[in-house]
């Protein structure tokens, strides 16, 4: 027990990534309020919770002490339960290029820098016709979430540069984000795309990428398709974060312009057209002389009539107050038949 409780205190100070399982996926079953009370009760409520598509829960501690509680915890939710370390997040990998290592085997480097937190090493070879020549780039897999800027070889001093793998493509139906073993398509032809058969009995003459449709191979480099799964796989490594979570960030508007073209392609108008507006036909409006304004009436006044009395201009404006009035009304019954 006592060597168990070291490798735990061990563990705990650099893991921060947990995955929590029930059995039988309870946790799809369960309130969020639930979990989130349970979680508080085995070491405090982590940095980040997620709920992953298989219904385990991903969380993010803050400290090795709230890691350590949850390694050990028996259950939760009362019921046994599997907490372990996340497959990937709780590491890191490194990039360092040493002349002087080109003849060093990858099993002495690794018991050379243990001590400094390296758990893999790989050296990358490159394929030049039927052979493999061997470089002096060296992967280092550290068992931290942080690259160091450099570490020692020997009595050298190396810069670590981070690792950007290529993307995953799919051996099978030649399609980005998975592998051939959790393939569900077809089989499909690198060099031309068809599903008749495989590149080795490839016979036509003009190639054709199944992810563009450009004419190359689905695995060259020169791809758009390869570009930009390669900036995915740079900002996942960067961050730190899912291969899903770096694509929506860079991508979020694929989804969008997918069902854009969906509905151009089913001939859906939402355009209102003029045969459909009905038209109102105004007339012109007939243009009056500037008059003074007398009891709602318009009237010109003329240097001569400032002595007339009052009942005088109302003679005189009768005329001219029943044409006003006859035009007013001709007006609105041509405006609003």
């Amino acid at each position: 027990m006592g060597s168990l409780i070291t490798d735990i205190d061990k563990i705990s100070e650099t893991a921060r990534f947990l995955i929590i399982s029930l059995p039988n996926e309870q946790l799809s079953k369960t309130s969020p309020f639930a979990i989130e009370k349970a979680l508080q009760g085995i070491g405090g409520s982590p940095k980040s919770v997620k709920k992953l598509k298989s219904g385990d829960l991903l969380i993010e501690t803050s400290s090795a002490i709230q890691t350590k509680s949850f390694l050990l915890a028996k259950t939760f939710l009362n019921n046994p339960v599997k907490i372990t370390l996340h497959r990937t997040l709780n590491s890191s990998r490194g990039v360092i290029s040493e002349p002087q290592l080109l003849h060093s085997p990858e099993s002495e480097i690794l018991d050379g820098l243990s001590s400094q937190s390296v758990i893999g090493v790989r050296r990358i070879n490159i394929k030049r016709g039927a052979s493999f020549i061997a470089t002096k780039h060296i992967v280092l897999t550290f068992n931290t979430t942080q690259l160091p800027s450099h570490i020692k070889t020997g009595y050298l001093r190396c810069k670590v540069r981070p690792y950007i793998p290529n993307p995953i493509r799919c051996y099978n139906c030649q399609r980005f984000g998975h592998s051939k073993a959790a393939c569900r398509g077809k089989q499909t032809c690198s060099r031309c795309a068809s599903l008749d058969h495989i590149a080795s009995d490839c016979t036509s003459i003009e190639p054709r990428c199944m992810n563009c449709d450009q004419p190359h191979p689905a695995d060259s480099k020169d791809c758009p398709q390869w570009k930009k799964e390669k900036e995915i796989q740079e900002l996942r490594t960067k961050k730190n974060i899912s291969y899903f979570e770096a694509k929506n960030i860079l991508f979020p508007q694929q989804s969008t312009n997918s069902y854009t073209k969906a509905v151009k392609s089913s001939g859906f108008q939402s355009t209102q057209t003029d045969e459909k507006i009905t038209k109102v036909v105004v007339p012109p409006l007939v243009k009056l002389k500037p008059v003074t304004v007398r009891m709602n009436l318009v009237l010109s006044v003329h240097p001569s009539d400032e002595d007339m009395s009052t009942s005088e201009v109302d003679e005189e404006l009768s005329p001219l107050k029943k044409s006003y009035e006859h035009k007013r009304h001709l007006q609105k019954s041509q405006m609003f038949p």
